[in-house]
C-alpha cells in the first residue's frame, strides 16, 4: 500500500533518519513508539506527504487515500454548523449527488435523445450512479451523528457554529472528519490527547473494527494495546519491527536484547581468546601461519553490535510530611458559570493515603473541582476544611506560564527543590526528559510541552503531603510515565489526579471520583474496576429498557406464572453463561495457574541468587561468578516471560467476562 525507501532526514548536525525503509500493507495496525525527539511525528508527516522528500522515497498504490491527524493544528473560525463541517468529509460524494440531480433536471426538460449532448448526459448519469452505489450517501446524516456523538458531542451541539468550540473540541471534530472519510490509511498523532475516558473507549472500539490500515502514535499504553498488532520502535535513526502490540513488544524487546547481549559476550570472549593467541605467538616464526590465520578470522568476523539504549532513570518522592487522618473535608460545595450549574451540594472526605482519579466527560467540571480544592477559584457555596498539617501542591495548565523565563531549567528546579540534593534534582529533571545539556537551557526558549514538564517537575520537588494534578502525563513519553507512576505508587501522601490515561492511573489509584451531570460520586477501586462497573450498569439499564418496552407492547398483563417462567429462563440462561465461561476460560485458567506457580518459584530462586551475589567471596572466583550471573539473568528472563503469560491469561479472562456480561461472583 505505502512504502518509504531510503529516507534521510537531518536537522543541523542531528541525523534524525539514515537510510530508513518501511512498508505499510493492507490491514496493518501499527503503533509507532520511541522517546520524545526520536522523530515519530516527522515520520508520520513524511508518510502523509507533508514533508518534502526526493522522488521515489515515498510511494503508494493506486486509488490509495490517507487521513492524517496532527498532534496540534490551528483553530477553526468557520461560522457554519458542526454538522455541516463534518459533512465536508463526504464533499466528493455530495458533489456527485448534486451533479446527478442537475442531470436529472436537465433530462426532465426534454431534448433530442439522439443528440450527442443527451448521449453524453446518459453516460455521465450511469457513471455517477455506479460511483455512488454502495457509498451510503443516503444514510450520511445518521453516520455523521453516530461519530460526533461517539466523540462526545451532544445533539444540541450539531447546529452550533464551529468557531464556538474550544481547541480541544475542534481537534475532536478534525478526528471525526478523518474517521468519517474512511481513508485507506489512518495516520494518527496522539489522537487521545483531547479525549475523556468515555470518548476514548468509543474511539478504541471504532479503530478495532476499522477495515483500513492504521499507524498510530500514542503515549497511552492501554490504547496502543487495544488498537495495534504491530509495533515500530523508532530510535537512533532506525526502526525495529515487532509483530505484536505494545505490551508484547516490551517483553519481546527484552528477550531480543538478552539474546543480543549473550551473543556479544560470546563474541567478545572469542575475540579476547584469539587476541591472546596472537599476542603470545606473534614473535614465533613457527607459529606465523597460525597467527596470520587468526588475524584474518578477526578481520572477516561480522561484529555483533549492542543496540543503543536510553539511560534508565529512577525517581522517588521524598517522604511526605505527616498529616492528620482527614486531609480534606468538603461540605455543600456548589459552582455555576454564567447560570449553568457545574455541580451542587457536594460532600466529600479525602483521607490520608488516598490516591484518587477524577474522571468524567470533558466539560463535566473535573478541572473546576481541582481548582476549587487548590484555592485557585472560589466556589459559590460550601465549605472546605483541611486536616492537621496538610501541605498541598497543585499542577494545572497555567503553571507553565508562571515560570521565570530568565532562569535555566536547573535554576528553576534548585529554587523549588531546596531540600533535594543536586543529584536528586538532576534525577527528577531527567525523569521529565531534561537530560545532559538540556538542564542549562533558559525557560524562555522552551517549547510549550517542555514548560509543562518543567512546571510538573517543579511542583513535585516541593515537599507536600497532598498533590493535586490536572493531566500530568500529557507531555510525557511512556518511559517517563512509568517513572512517575512508580514514584506515585510509593508516595505516602494523598493524590487527587485528573487524567484519561488508564494504564498510568491503575498503577497507583485506589479510588475513583466521577463527575457527572452536576453530581460527584466516589467509587472504591481502580479505574479498570470503575469502567467494568459502569459497563455493567449501562448493560443492565439497556436490558431494563428492553424489558420495559416488551412489557409495554404486550399490554403489561403478564401473569405471575409468566413471571416465574421468566425467572426460570433467566436462571437457565445464567447457568448456560457460566458453562460457556468455564469452557472458554479453561486454557487461560490453566495458564494463569501455571504462570503463578512458576512466578512464585522463580521469585524465590531470584531472591536466593541475589543473596548469593551479595557475598563478596563470590567475586574472588570469576568462573563461579560468571555462572551465577548467567543463572541470574536467565532467571529474570524466565520471570518476565511468566509475568507476561500471567498478564495475557488474566486479560483474556477479563475480556471473556466483559463479553458475557457476568459479574465474577456470579460466574464463580
Amino acid at each position: 500500500m505505502l512504502s518509504v525507501n531510503n529516507l534521510d532526514v537531518r536537522f543541523g548536525d542531528k541525523v534524525l533518519f539514515k537510510d530508513l525503509s518501511i512498508q505499510v500493507y493492507r490491514g496493518n495496525r501499527i503503533g509507532l513508539v520511541g522517546v520524545n525527539g526520536a522523530g515519530k511525528s516527522t515520520l508520520l508527516k513524511t508518510m502523509a506527504g507533508l514533508e518534502h522528500t526526493e522522488d521515489g522515497v515515498v510511494s503508494q498504490s493506486r486509488h490509495f487515500t490517507i487521513g492524517y491527524l496532527a498532534q496540534e493544528s490551528a483553530e477553526l473560525f468557520a461560522e457554519h454548523s458542526l454538522k455541516k463541517d463534518a459533512e465536508s468529509a463526504f464533499a466528493h460524494l455530495i458533489d456527485l449527488q448534486t451533479e446527478l440531480d442537475d442531470i436529472h433536471e436537465e433530462m426532465a426538460r426534454g431534448g433530442d435523445p439522439h443528440s450527442p449532448e443527451f448521449t453524453e448526459m446518459v453516460e455521465r448519469q450511469g457513471e455517477i450512479m455506479y460511483r455512488l452505489e454502495g457509498s451510503d450517501i443516503y444514510t450520511l446524516d445518521g453516520k455523521i451523528e453516530r461519530v460526533l456523538l461517539g466523540l462526545g458531542f451532544s445533539r444540541e451541539d450539531m447546529e452550533k457554529p464551529v468557531c464556538s468550540f474550544s481547541g480541544g473540541w475542534q481537534m475532536r471534530l478534525k478526528l471525526a472528519k478523518i474517521l468519517l472519510a474512511e481513508p485507506s490509511l489512518l495516520l494518527l498523532d496522539e489522537p487521545t490527547n483531547h479525549l475523556d475516558l468515555v470518548s476514548l473507549t468509543w474511539v478504541e472500539k471504532f479503530l478495532k473494527n476499522y477495515s483500513g490500515s492504521l499507524v498510530l502514535i500514542s503515549h497511552d499504553r492501554m490504547f496502543l494495546d487495544k488498537t495495534t498488532e504491530i509495533t515500530w520502535e523508532l530510535g537512533f535513526g532506525k526502526i525495529n519491527v515487532y509483530k505484536g502490540n505494545y505490551s508484547w513488544y516490551l517483553n519481546e524487546r527484552e528477550e531480543r536484547r538478552a539474546i543480543e547481549r549473550g551473543a556479544w559476550n560470546n563474541q567478545q570472549a572469542k575475540i579476547k581468546q584469539t587476541m591472546k593467541f596472537v599476542d603470545r605467538f606473534r614473535s614465533k616464526a613457527t607459529k606465523a601461519r597460525q597467527v596470520q590465520s587468526r588475524v584474518k578470522q578477526l578481520e572477516k568476523m561480522e561484529r555483533v553490535e549492542l543496540t543503543e539504549e536510553e539511560s534508565s532513570i529512577h525517581f522517588h518522592f521524598p517522604p511526605a510530611p505527616p498529616s492528620g487522618r482527614d486531609v480534606l473535608i468538603v461540605e455543600g460545595l456548589s459552582k455555576s458559570f454564567g447560570g449553568k450549574k457545574v455541580f451542587s451540594n457536594v460532600n466529600l472526605l479525602f483521607s490520608r493515603g488516598d490516591k484518587i482519579a477524577v474522571v468524567g466527560v470533558n466539560g463535566a467540571g473535573k478541572s473546576t473541582l481541582l481548582k476549587i480544592l487548590a484555592g485557585q477559584i472560589k466556589s459559590d457555596s460550601g465549605d472546605l476544611r483541611f486536616g492537621a498539617n496538610v501541605r498541598m501542591t497543585y499542577f494545572g495548565q497555567h503553571q507553565a506560564q508562571e515560570l521565570s523565563p530568565q532562569l535555566t531549567v536547573l535554576d528553576t528546579m534548585a529554587l523549588a527543590g531546596e531540600d533535594l540534593t543536586i543529584t536528586a534534582q538532576r534525577s527528577l529533571l531527567g525523569a521529565f526528559l531534561f537530560r545532559g545539556e538540556a538542564v542549562e537551557k533558559k525557560v524562555a526558549v522552551l517549547s510549550g510541552g517542555e514548560k509543562s514538564r518543567l512546571a510538573l517537575a517543579k511542583m513535585i520537588a516541593i515537599p507536600a503531603n497532598c498533590m493535586l494534578l490536572d493531566e500530568p502525563t500529557n507531555h510525557l513519553d511512556m518511559s517517563s510515565q512509568d517513572v512517575l507512576q512508580e514514584a506515585m505508587n510509593q508516595y505516602d501522601g494523598t493524590i487527587i489526579v485528573v487524567s484519561h490515561n488508564r494504564y498510568f492511573l491503575d498503577g497507583f489509584v485506589n479510588k475513583v471520583l466521577e463527575v457527572r451531570d452536576g453530581h460527584i460520586t466516589m467509587h472504591e477501586g481502580t479505574v479498570a474496576e470503575y469502567l467494568r462497573w459502569k459497563e455493567e450498569q449501562e448493560t443492565a439499564g439497556a436490558q431494563a429498557e428492553k424489558d420495559k418496552a416488551g412489557q409495554s407492547s404486550s399490554g403489561g398483563d403478564k401473569s405471575a406464572a409468566g413471571s416465574r417462567n421468566d425467572r426460570r429462563e433467566q436462571k437457565r440462561e445464567e447457568a448456560k453463561q457460566r458453562q460457556e465461561r468455564s469452557r472458554r476460560i479453561g486454557k487461560w485458567s490453566k495458564q494463569l495457574e501455571e504462570a503463578e506457580e512458576k512466578v512464585e518459584k522463580l521469585e524465590k530462586e531470584k531472591e536466593e541468587l541475589e543473596i548469593l551475589m551479595a557475598d563478596p567471596k563470590l567475586y574472588n572466583d570469576q568462573k563461579k561468578w560468571n555462572g551465577v550471573s548467567r543463572q541470574y539473568d536467565e532467571c529474570k528472563l524466565r520471570l518476565n516471560r511468566n509475568y507476561s503469560r500471567w498478564e495475557q491469561a488474566q486479560g483474556e479472562i477479563d475480556n471473556i467476562d466483559s463479553e458475557l456480561g457476568l459479574k465474577l461472583n456470579q460466574a464463580e
